[in-house]
């Protein structure tokens, strides 16, 4: 019997380590498939004129210079640091915004269970099922009669609320221990102090989560600011496409300036991982 036992124990040891292989082999394969995007925009942009119309492809671009993303940025006409200045300053604001109102707004729907907000709450969840570009038309004759086009506040504020912010951050405090809440009720503290005072200092994760989000869809934003947006404004999604014109696209600069443009979404998302994933599980969307 004992030889039995060994032998059925060396054979789930065996099946273990090939069911973790595989899920290792599983993981590498997507990693890569996420990362293959990436390779290409560093590929295309370190790579010459020539290497486009080349009709035999090569792994390694054939013009790795510095000059390239140098030249980005000494261009005067293109002002590719001023339009990601002007993407910082909306993307930020945009974040700050949008976390604060969704936050206050989840955190009513996730207290106040009356009939009243339950009509909200779908109403809420029904603005998701609408296409976001539908709503351009009447929220750009509305920007355009408050004389915000060209500005950062017709930029920010007419796209600050969103729907799904509300819903992640109502569905993450529903889980909130009422505890701690009451207790400074008790202690003196009005709804407005307890929200402010212990409900988001203890909700950093699902605001770090939502302010990923945001940050991102605010950086990669490309038909609101071209609605809203001119000279003053233009952010760099929209300078990014003056690479394409009716005569051609320059596939060099393009990609130049997308590798460019894709770093500070980068730099956001490895900093605020962590708490992406922490946001999401504690959400009840895992």
């Amino acid at each position: 019997m004992s030889e039995q036992n060994a032998s059925a124990r060396m054979v789930r040891g065996r099946g273990g380590r090939a069911a973790h292989t595989l899920k290792l082999v599983l993981l590498a394969l997507l990693a890569a498939i996420c990362l293959l995007p990436f390779y290409v925009i560093f590929r295309n942009a370190f790579t010459s004129d020539q290497g486009f119309v080349s009709p035999r492809w090569k792994w390694l671009p054939d013009n790795l210079s510095p000059d390239v993303i140098s030249a980005l940025f000494t261009d005067s006409d293109l002002g590719l640091l001023s339009a990601m200045g002007h993407s910082a300053i909306q993307s930020i604001g945009q974040t700050a915004l949008t976390v604060i109102v969704s936050f206050m707004a989840g955190y009513g729907l996730a207290r106040f269970s009356n009939r009243a907000a339950g009509v909200i709450l779908k109403l809420t969840v029904l603005t998701l099922m609408v296409p976001t570009a539908v709503t351009f038309v009447p929220s750009f004759i509305m920007t355009s009669q408050f004389g915000w086009i060209d500005s950062y506040r017709g930029l920010i504020i007419p796209v600050m609320f969103s729907a799904f912010a509300t819903y992640l951050f109502r569905q993450s405090l529903l889980s909130f221990p009422r505890e701690l809440e009451e207790a400074a009720e008790l202690d003196g503290a009005n709804p407005w102090t307890v929200m402010w005072r212990v409900v988001l200092p203890n909700s950093m994760g699902i605001v770090a989560a939502v302010s990923t989000i945001t940050f991102i869809g605010a950086w990669n934003a490309f038909l609101w600011p071209l609605l809203v947006a001119r000279d003053s404004t233009r952010t760099v999604q929209l300078t990014l496409s003056r690479f394409m014109t009716s005569q051609g696209v320059d596939y060099a600069q393009l990609f130049a300036g997308a590798l460019v443009a894709i770093i500070p979404v980068v730099l956001v998302f490895l900093f605020l991982q962590r708490y992406l994933v922490q946001g999401m599980t504690t959400s009840g969307l895992d």
